[in-house]
């Protein structure tokens, strides 16, 4: 089944917004995109809405001859996949959005595990760094930690992601930093190896972790058409790994020290 998200029609559209726009009746369009459409004032036109009326009518029609029966047999969910429907949800799928399922090991379900997981890395990260005293990391890991958690809320709820302001730098200055830690930083780039002390190897593990993360959204959001969906998640799942690289090289130079 079809599906008309928010991010599709932004792409779409480019700022240029139709006063109508036309889709096959078939297409799942998201809450997102739904609430979009309502704020930009484009009226929704499906193509056989006239058939659909006719139909709907009937419909309503049979409906008032047992309401209460029609009401305990209307399904629940919805397959994203298929189009079908569910009275009750089975064990091996889960809620995209909605009242729509999907298998658990759908990309996006495994992008949102992901996610999940990489918070529990860096809290765990974070628990050792507070017995060590060194709460001025813990803090940067808190923006770290800040940031993932607004791109699972956005991919959840199909917002668009807000500002990547982390460690007092917008996104180009992340990616500046990151890529010429010798400017910014003040330290060569970063080899790891087993002389770096327990703190630069957790950070490493952070950021090996969160390029996981990033390989799992492209996946997710990347088709092999050559459409993307979702960019602004994905450059923030790239700036993640800039962050804990510049807390790496923040940790070379003596920033916290």
């Amino acid at each position: 089944m079809k599906v008309l998200t928010e991010t599709r029609l932004r792409e779409e559209f480019k700022n240029k917004f139709p006063k109508k726009y036309l889709i096959n009746s078939k297409v799942m369009v998201t809450p997102s995109a739904q609430e979009f459409i309502k704020q930009k004032k484009i009226e929704l036109i499906y193509e056989d809405s006239q058939k659909n009326s006719e139909q709907k009518q009937e419909t309503i029609e049979q409906h008032n001859i047992d309401k209460t029966d029609m009401t305990e047999k209307r399904p629940k969910y919805k397959d994203y996949y298929h189009g079908g429907s569910f009275q009750e949800k089975p064990e091996y799928m889960t809620q995209l959005y909605g009242n729509v399922l999907v298998r658990k090991d759908d990309l996006r379900i495994q992008l949102r595990g992901k996610l999940d997981s990489f918070q529990a890395e860096i809290l765990k990260v974070q628990v050792d760094l507070m017995k060590a005293k060194e709460e001025k990391v813990v803090k940067d890991l808190d923006e770290i930690l800040k940031l993932t958690r607004e791109i699972l809320r956005a991919e959840v709820l199909e917002e668009p992601l807000q500002s990547l302001n982390i460690l007092g730098m917008d996104e180009e200055c992340l990616r500046k930093a990151s890529h010429n830690p010798k400017k910014y930083l003040g330290v060569d780039h970063i080899f790891p190896n087993h002389t770096m002390g327990e703190v630069l190897v957790k950070l490493n593990g952070l950021r090996s972790f969160s390029r996981e993360v990033e390989i799992l959204g492209v996946q997710a959001f990347a088709s092999t058409e050559g459409y993307v969906q979702r960019k602004d998640i994905l450059q923030a799942l790239n700036r993640l790994s800039s962050g804990l690289y510049i807390l790496m090289g923040r940790w070379l130079g003596n920033f916290y020290h």
